[in-house]
């Protein structure tokens, strides 16, 4: 059984799942000289072989405008940085009253709840919809919801296809947060959207797979909520959510894929990533498990601290084995 899958069940993993996602920017930007470290850690990334393509790049990460299944249209300033919905095809409430959902099977992207509501009406018109409460709201979310259960329906099938194991874990990303609050209130979210998560999870959970949930923003205070819709694996964001916070909703309740501090990387001395990611694995670990560290960057943070992030993941990954130091 591999270590991820004990951290997630607290069974006792013999090192902290750890692993760093690197943005196509930073590989346009940095080419071979980011190569060589990616090499120096395959505790990390894994025994590199291939090649690398530094400038291949797909998708809504290239320049220019992209409309995806729903009509959304998509616009991108910054080949190998994500793009911003910036066309939303249901403006006004009428528009909701004929929205018909895709014919295509596009999976199940980031965004493919809550954010997919924002991306059809527009932020502002949702936020006066979750106000106001018209009818027109939860039509939106049953046409939104049918769709993303179809979706569900197709990857079990596939991955059953594939003959994946029972346990394993299925992505989902949808952030639910902004940078200080949820954009609405927890009230609402339990009223709209947490049947939203509830049924979808537990068509993944019923069919004996595993839920991993990326949300950045704020979210603590709906972290027990989504335990409850069926998630096993939580991923949030350190900086948005506290330490703190973090330690009291999850800690031996759920486990957490921690996203290390990503407005700290550009701007910090690698002491600094050092200290920060050894206090993570002190407050949030367990020699039982329940923790999982990932890091991204992009072409914002330094060569030398993506070298120190990649040294520091290395370093604690074995803290509960009392490797470098651990107080256990």
């Amino acid at each position: 059984m591999s270590d991820r899958i004990k951290a997630m069940n607290f069974d006792g993993p013999e090192y902290v799942p750890v692993s760093v996602g690197i943005l196509p920017s930073a590989w346009i930007k940095h080419r071979e000289a980011l190569d060589a470290i990616v090499r120096r850690y395959p505790r990390v990334f894994g025994e590199q072989n291939a090649d690398r393509d530094y400038d291949a790049v797909g998708g809504t990460y290239v320049a220019g405008e992209h409309v995806d299944v729903w009509g959304c249209v998509w616009s991108n300033v910054h080949t190998g940085r994500e793009a911003i919905v910036t066309g939303h095809p249901v403006p006004t409430r009428q528009a909701v009253r004929t929205l018909t959902m895709p014919t295509e099977d596009a999976g199940l992207p980031h965004g493919f709840m809550y954010l997919r509501l924002q991306d059809l009406r527009g932020f502002e018109e949702l936020m006066i919809d979750f106000a106001e409460e018209p009818p027109e709201l939860q039509q939106l979310i049953d046409i939104v919801l049918e769709y993303n259960l179809r979706q569900v329906r197709l990857r079990i099938a596939k991955a059953r296809a594939a003959g994946a194991q029972a346990g394993r874990s299925l992505y989902f990303g949808d952030d639910l947060g902004t940078q200080k609050a949820l954009p609405i209130s927890p009230d609402a979210w339990r009223k709209y959207l947490k049947p939203c998560y509830r049924a979808i999870y537990g068509l993944v959970r019923g069919a004996g797979f595993s839920v991993y949930m990326h949300s950045d923003g704020q979210i603590f205070p709906i972290i027990q909520d989504l335990i409850e819709c069926g998630v096993n694996v939580i991923n949030p964001q350190i900086r948005a959510n506290g330490l703190d916070n973090l330690v009291a909703t999850c800690k031996g309740r759920v486990c957490v894929d921690l996203d290390l501090d990503r407005q700290l990387f550009p701007f910090c001395t690698p002491a600094d990533i050092d200290a920060h990611v050894r206090q993570a694995v002190e407050a949030l670990g367990s020699p039982e498990g329940g923790l999982w560290l990932t890091a991204e960057v992009d072409d914002g943070v330094p060569l030398e601290n993506v070298e120190a992030i990649c040294a520091a993941l290395d370093k604690y990954r074995g803290f509960f084995r009392n490797d470098h130091g651990a107080r256990t």
